[in-house]
């Protein structure tokens, strides 16, 4: 019988990376399902006030993607980027608190839902303007090459971000300067309302890359295996001075684009056929058919993460509000004196 390590049969993932690493890859999936609902919850109780983009149904992607990276590594973020952030290694607390508007926030309560960063793990955050997060993502990695870092940035967007113009200007810019950034499209079918079949030209966005002189391909997003194969190519390209790449993760969210979003251009066949293709079972029939876990322990797994979500959640509402009178505080920066 060949050994996993070097069987080219048995899935990428499985090959390459240990069985802890795998459970790890797993529990932090059910966490963003975790985190997902419980904001969901939150919000339906009147804790959470303004609007989310929930990503359940995309935990692979987010989580495949960041699988190769390091704390040094960076990564820039969406809308829907809660996901990111877990995947990079985010407190859920602090998430928490940010949802909730407290001073114990990532950014103090000032962000909430679309604007939450980590520096500190290599986020550097996530971006209410749709194909905001890639001119920023070119200029880390302009920033890495240039300082001679060995840092790779991950370049998450969805699909609607692609038909945007900072989409073609970043991409030019990093291939011409052949820059360490792999550029990581989500594609959920909807920008919004829209479909990509009604919007963009191309069948596929990764088709798009040939444009720019850089590698294009395009995967199933709720396969693991089939995402950690493709974006830690990607990576280990970027990271021997080879330049960008173009990664197309193709997923599905189960929730509207956002909590007003009733969902009225989508039928309930859809939504039910890609539930079926839940990324998060579907990972952990992988797991348990090697032999990495039992069904158990998925199912321990899981409540872990319900419980981590709980506490959170617990740790936000407890959290002190800002004061009133620190409104502007970290708003401007004091000029040097004259």
């Amino acid at each position: 019988m060949a050994d996993a390590a070097t069987d080219t049969n048995t899935p990428y993932a499985i090959r390459t990376y240990s069985p802890q690493r795998l459970k790890d890859a797993l529990h932090k999936m059910f966490l963003i399902r975790k985190f997902e609902e419980g904001a969901e919850d939150s919000y339906t109780r009147g804790l959470i006030h303004g609007t989310m983009h929930l990503s359940i149904g995309q935990e692979a992607s987010a989580v495949g993607s960041c699988m190769s990276l390091s704390d040094e590594d960076k990564i820039t973020s969406t809308h829907r980027g809660h996901g990111h952030c877990v995947a990079k290694d985010a407190d859920l607390g602090k998430m928490f608190a940010e949802f909730f508007g407290k001073e114990t926030g990532y950014c103090k309560g000032r962000g909430g839902s679309m604007h939450i960063a980590d520096p500190s793990r290599g986020n550097l955050g996530a971006n209410g303007i749709v194909g905001g997060g890639l001119p920023i993502a070119v200029g880390a990695a302009l920033s890495a090459k240039r300082l001679g870092t060995g840092a790779v940035t991950v370049c998450f967007f969805g699909d609607g971000a692609n038909n945007e113009g900072a989409f073609h200007e970043s991409l030019n810019m990093a291939a011409v300067w052949k820059l360490p950034v792999v550029f990581v499209c989500e594609n959920n079918r909807y920008g919004m309302s829209t479909s990509t079949a009604r919007s963009t030209a191309v069948k596929q966005i990764a088709e798009r890359a040939a444009a720019y002189s850089m590698p294009g391909v395009t995967v199933d997003g709720n396969d693991f295996s089939a995402v950690t194969e493709a974006v830690d190519a990607a990576v280990a390209r970027a990271r021997r001075g080879e330049g960008p790449s173009l990664v197309e993760n193709m997923t599905y969210r189960w929730r509207g684009h956002s909590k007003s979003d009733r969902n009225r251009y989508r039928t309930k066949e859809e939504i039910a056929e890609w539930m079926e293709r839940d990324p998060i079972v579907a990972m952990s029939k992988l797991l348990v058919d090697h032999k990495i876990l039992t069904e158990a322990e998925v199912g321990a797994l899981e409540e872990d993460a319900a419980r981590i979500i709980r506490e959170a959640i617990d740790f936000a509402a407890a959290s002190p509000d800002p004061k009133i009178e620190e409104a502007t505080r970290d708003v401007y920066t004091e000029g040097a004196a004259a």
